[in-house]
């Protein structure tokens, strides 16, 4: 059946008498329903705090540690995207540095499909540059693309790129000819040019559902990021041949930034992740770390991932 509509304090009564979810403030708790949303908070974020079999709430969680818990993802967002950012920022200057080097700065060369793997990619390759097309039409609310069209009459891929999205920018790479995406993958010398399009895919599935605002602590998708030594040495178990964390979850993300990002920069993002993992542990106390992690993907021993090279 169809949910009916509640008002604020049927929602509240709702959670408290019939979900046995303790309300330590009423006034606190409406308000948070106002600016979130029931289905966004309660609908979202429950999961973790819930009987399995009788569907309430566990003795004694309140609807701060929801709260927190909702924060903590929030927390957990800004923080990913700003590392998949400088990937995506490096990749975007690598794609467009060796296509310009080999087909010139027309625009013309990046909407023309004899430019990209047409012949067994026709269909991808015309949706994409349909989507090229419209990202550099006049008018344009990208001040820099409407500059280079009126003045020069031609926006170059350099310039282009800065209005892709990631799934444009994975797209582009994924089509484009072998010996450019040889060129681009040697800025990632650990691995070939169709392994760093997995870890490109994964990436670009998490920054959409950070873009959106969307959940991300239980993060999955159909994709998956090649096998790595990081794997091994982490001794993440495998079943039927695969590894049951860091192929298609949250960890997975972990270790292409691993492999995508500086070392500095990896090492600040992973100590950013533990200091974040650990103040929601401590403020929701019916949470269990074995019980997160999990739900993330990540192994158990994950904080040893700095220990180990590239």
């Amino acid at each position: 059946m169809a949910q009916k509509f509640m008002t604020y304090e049927q929602q509240l009564n709702k959670l408290h008498v019939d979900k046995g979810l303790t309300i330590p403030d009423v006034d606190f708790a409406r308000k948070i329903l106002e600016e979130i949303s029931y289905y966004s908070l309660i609908g979202g974020y429950k999961g973790l705090f819930l009987h399995p079999a009788s569907k309430k709430y566990k003795y004694g969680v309140t609807f701060d540690e929801i709260v927190t818990f909702y924060h903590f993802d929030e927390q957990l967002r800004s923080i990913f995207l700003k590392y998949i950012l400088q990937t995506e920022r490096h990749l975007k200057s690598m794609i467009s540095y060796y296509y310009t080097e080999k087909y010139g700065e027309s625009q013309n060369a990046y909407l023309d499909p004899k430019n990209f793997d047409y012949i067994h990619h026709s269909k991808q390759v015309k949706r994409l540059i349909d989507s090229l097309s419209k990202t550099i039409a006049m008018p344009s609310h990208y001040r820099y693309i409407t500059h280079h069209a009126k003045k020069y009459h031609n926006v170059p891929l350099w310039v282009a790129t800065n209005a892709m999205t990631m799934g444009q920018t994975s797209a582009f790479y994924q089509y484009m000819p072998n010996d450019v995406q040889v060129k681009v993958s040697k800025a990632y010398p650990q691995y070939t040019e169709k392994q760093l399009h997995q870890f490109i895919t994964v990436i670009a599935k998490c920054r959409n559902v950070c873009a959106h605002g969307e959940r991300l602590f239980d993060f999955r998708t159909t994709d998956m990021i090649p096998d790595t030594l990081l794997h091994s040495k982490l001794e993440i178990p495998c079943q039927k041949g695969l590894y049951q964390n860091g192929k298609k979850d949250l960890f997975a993300v972990v270790i292409a930034l691993h492999y995508l990002i500086s070392d500095g920069e990896f090492s600040i993002f992973c100590k950013s992740m533990t200091l974040l993992i650990k103040n929601v542990l401590r403020k929701c106390p019916h949470l269990t770390e074995e019980q997160l992690l999990k739900e993330m993907g990540f192994p158990k021993n994950w904080v040893k991932i700095t220990r180990y090279k590239k």
